[in-house]
């Protein structure tokens, strides 16, 4: 009975898998044909059925950019990187669709720390690192398991050494690994959808105005009161800003 249900479970997965790649093929022609409102029908409606991934995100950005609706092409380029921050072609893409956006915002110059935090912990998944922290994980047992057999003194050494720098390696990207997660769990990121949109002083219509924004434009959401959020930009301004008039990428 349980290879029954085991293989069945397998041939619905199977199924499953087949008719999305078939969905998603069927969106990229649709997109290669100028078909981009049709083509993001079938991408969200992959996403509707719980799939995710850098490069559908990626496409849907790219169907959003040719349609000229800047902000779910920001939104969705966006989502692909905090799915593989690698992906070069998103970030190039989300660097052009950005220059369609109208507000300048100057990002607040950065200490060596954050500098590396952002070069360095973030340019990986914090997926990717734990990955690499398994990976030194294997490689300090196989070493170990090497030195405790090994005869050669010479050999001993090495393989001591190799064990040492594996566990210290191990030790470094689980950091990383929870550092990243930290970040990426507190700093919830959100693009303006609003054509225009006001940012007041407090959680309220009769609050004093701070300033606008535009849509595609990138905040951080700090707290939420009722139909309110508070945000912060890139150059340390924050107010409170209508909660619908903002959509937060899930992490």
């Amino acid at each position: 009975m349980k290879k029954i249900i085991f293989l069945l479970l397998l041939s619905w997965g199977m199924g499953f898998a087949q008719q999305t790649d078939a969905l998603f093929i069927e969106a990229n022609n649709l997109y290669k044909e100028g078909a981009y409102s049709k083509a993001v029908d079938l991408y969200k409606s992959i996403e509707a059925k719980g799939v995710a991934s850098d490069d559908l995100y990626f496409n849907l950005g790219n169907a959003y950019y040719k349609m000229n609706k800047i902000a779910p092409a920001i939104y969705n380029f966006e989502k692909a990187l905090v799915l593989n921050p690698l992906h070069s072609d998103a970030q190039n893409n989300l660097t052009f669709a950005k220059r369609m956006t109208i507000d300048t915002i100057k990002v607040l110059p950065t200490t060596f720390l954050q500098g590396f935090n952002q070069a360095v912990i973030m340019k990986f998944s914090y997926n990717t690192w734990a990955y690499i922290a398994v990976l030194m994980a294997f490689l300090a047992a196989i070493w170990f398991l090497w030195y405790h057999f090994a005869v050669s003194t010479r050999r001993k050494l090495l393989l001591f050494n190799l064990t040492i720098l594996s566990v210290i390696v191990l030790a470094v990207t689980v950091f990383f690994a929870f550092h990243n997660y930290g970040v990426q769990k507190n700093n919830r990121v959100a693009i303006v959808f609003a054509l225009k949109t006001a940012v007041n002083n407090a959680p309220t219509h009769s609050g004093d105005e701070l300033f606008e924004l535009h849509e595609g434009t990138k905040v951080i959401v700090l707290d939420a009161v009722d139909d309110w959020k508070k945000i912060k930009l890139a150059d340390g301004k924050t107010g409170w800003i209508m909660a619908s008039d903002i959509r937060e990428l899930k992490n």
